[in-house]
Order: structure tokens, then sequence, then C-alpha cells
């Protein structure tokens, strides 16, 4: 049974995935849509760190949001995409140290 369960969870979350890749290899879209579905990982990614960003320390997100804005204005500079993650991780680390957590 758990099998079956299993193999019915793979099919679930393949077809979607499949059927625009099979379906849609001939579709042409017209440009403004490319460009509009071309923000979509950014979003993607936003709505994903953001939340982590407000609970890196509990009752504190001013140090969460400090670092992410660090690592955010680093991040339109710097050619590393480590450099900073790096910073931020410090920047965090620094502010729980200096306000003694």
């Amino acid at each position: 049974m758990i099998w079956l369960m299993i193999a019915g969870m793979c099919l679930v979350t393949f077809v979607p995935r499949a059927l625009p890749l099979v379906l849609g290899r001939n579709l042409v879209l017209p440009r403004w849509i490319r460009r509009w579905l071309s923000f979509f990982p950014y979003a993607a990614l936003g709505s994903l760190i953001f939340p982590g960003i407000l609970t890196v320390v509990e009752g504190r997100p001013w140090i969460g949001l400090a670092a992410g804005g660090c690592a955010a204005l680093l991040a339109l500079k710097a050619r590393n995409a480590i450099f900073p993650v790096l910073v931020a991780i410090a920047v965090a680390v620094g502010l729980q140290l200096a306000t003694g957590s």
C-alpha cells in the first residue's frame, strides 16, 4: 500500500511539470509575456528568503532585516555570490553578540 501511495505522489508531482514541457515545446509566446515571465524566479526567490530573514533571531526581526539589507546592497556590486552571504552572516552574528543574546 505504501508503494502505491509513493507512486501516486510521484505521478501527481511529475505530470504538472512534464505536461507544459511536452505540450508547449513549439509554443511561441509574445515578447511581453516572455518578459513578464522572466521576473518569476526573482519573485519566487524573494518569497522563499524573506520569511527566513524575519525569523533569523526570534523576537528580533531587525537583525535579519539588517543582515538581509547588507546582503542585498552587496549583491548589487559584488561579482562573487558567496561574499554577500558571508557578510550577512557576519552582520547577524555581530548584532546578536552586540545585543547580548
